[in-house]
């Protein structure tokens, strides 16, 4: 097999690795409720229960127990509209169109929450199509419904997925490009270029997503916490993760700044002083080092010293040989500051502390 082909294979198979627990909720899920609602209940083919566990349970997480609740509404508002109308005017493609389109409108008229319209306009379709008018009651619909957002909480918390490790990926991920975008602008200081300059500011715009995501994964962690016992001794690890993603949204929002200044430098000037790219370079590797740190065995007070050397071997007024600064190379190097005291603080010192080390040897 080619390398490029096993290296596919491989990165499918860590993806399967990684959605095997959800996988198996789902899985669990949907056949417990079909046999909770069918058997303890006493439904004919109760088949909102399984679909409700597993929209309940969701691969992605985030939170669950809304969504449970907007699954239920939404059912309940279909299967009443559809009932209701159906009923009356029967079934066929302008009634179906009418169906769905009152259904959804009380949804939106009861909640702007996308489940409970999606919901809302299912339902009232598999009573326009699939059911004759009565047939089935709205009640034991949602009684189904209920039955499996319930079975989809129980499963959760007894076969709990890991809520550090999703965390800890989308942490990576944004400090990763993080340090990307600081080695892509030390490039464009050191040469001088200003169309590179310009590409990594564009980048830099672009990695809010990656911030929103860790705190999407931290907030499905945290609610795995919550519903699952024995997952709850992870939260003192969570909690040091969402330290570092408030730090990390502040360096990324300060690196923004930093690559607008060095292409606003580059522009005016064609060039910036001697050691800024420098200084930007060893920044991105400590950012690169902090990311290696955040496996089990990591320590990411390894990352204080060589940001401190970088904060150490900055001066505010001049560069090398004594070449005075621009305006913007002073805000460039007010922002180095403040990234690099962003990553102390993410490593876990206080503010106070990070502070108090910068200005040691200032």
């Amino acid at each position: 097999m080619p390398t490029r082909a096993r290296a596919a294979v491989a990165k499918r198979a860590r993806r399967l690795t990684v959605a095997a627990v959800p996988i198996v909720q789902c899985a669990v899920s949907a056949g417990l409720a079909w046999w909770v609602a069918a058997e303890l209940v006493g439904h004919i083919q109760p088949f909102f229960a399984p679909i409700a566990a597993v929209i309940s349970l969701g691969v992605s997480l985030g939170q669950r127990l809304r969504r449970a609740v907007e699954l239920v509404v939404g059912v309940s508002l279909g299967v009443l509209v559809g009932d209701l109308i159906i009923s009356v005017i029967g079934s066929g493609p302008w009634q179906i169109a009418l169906v769905v389109a009152l259904a959804m409108a009380a949804a939106v008229f009861a909640d702007t929450g996308t489940l409970i319209v999606g919901q809302a306009g299912a339902s009232a379709v598999l009573v326009a199509t699939l059911l004759p008018p009565g047939s089935v009651g709205g009640l034991d619909r949602c009684v189904d419904a209920l039955v499996g957002g319930v079975v989809g909480l129980v499963v959760a918390a007894v076969l709990p997925v890991d809520p550090v490790r999703p965390v800890r990926r989308a942490s990576r991920a944004a400090l990763d490009e993080l340090a990307a975008v600081l080695h892509a602008m030390a490039d464009a200081l050191r040469d001088g270029d200003v169309t590179a300059a310009a590409a990594a500011l564009r980048r830099a715009r672009q990695s809010q997503p990656l911030i929103d995501g860790l705190r999407a994964a931290l907030s499905s962690g945290r609610e795995v916490t919550a519903v699952a016992p024995l997952r709850r001794p992870r939260r003192r690890e969570l909690h040091r993760f969402d330290e570092l993603a408030e730090r990390l949204d502040y360096a990324m929002r300060n690196t923004r700044v930093l690559a607008r200044r060095a292409h606003t430098a580059l522009g005016d000037r064609g060039s910036t002083v001697d050691g800024l790219g420098d200084a930007v370079a060893a920044l991105g590797n400590a950012v690169g080092r902090l990311a290696a740190e955040l496996g089990e065995d990591g320590d990411r007070a390894r990352v204080r010293a060589p940001v401190l050397e970088i904060v150490h071997g900055l001066s505010s007024s001049t560069g090398e040989g004594g070449a005075a600064l621009s305006p913007a190379e002073h805000v460039m190097v007010a922002q180095l500051r403040s990234i690099a005291l962003d990553l102390l603080q993410a490593s876990g010192m206080s503010r106070d502390d990070a502070l108090a080390a910068m200005r040691s040897r200032d």
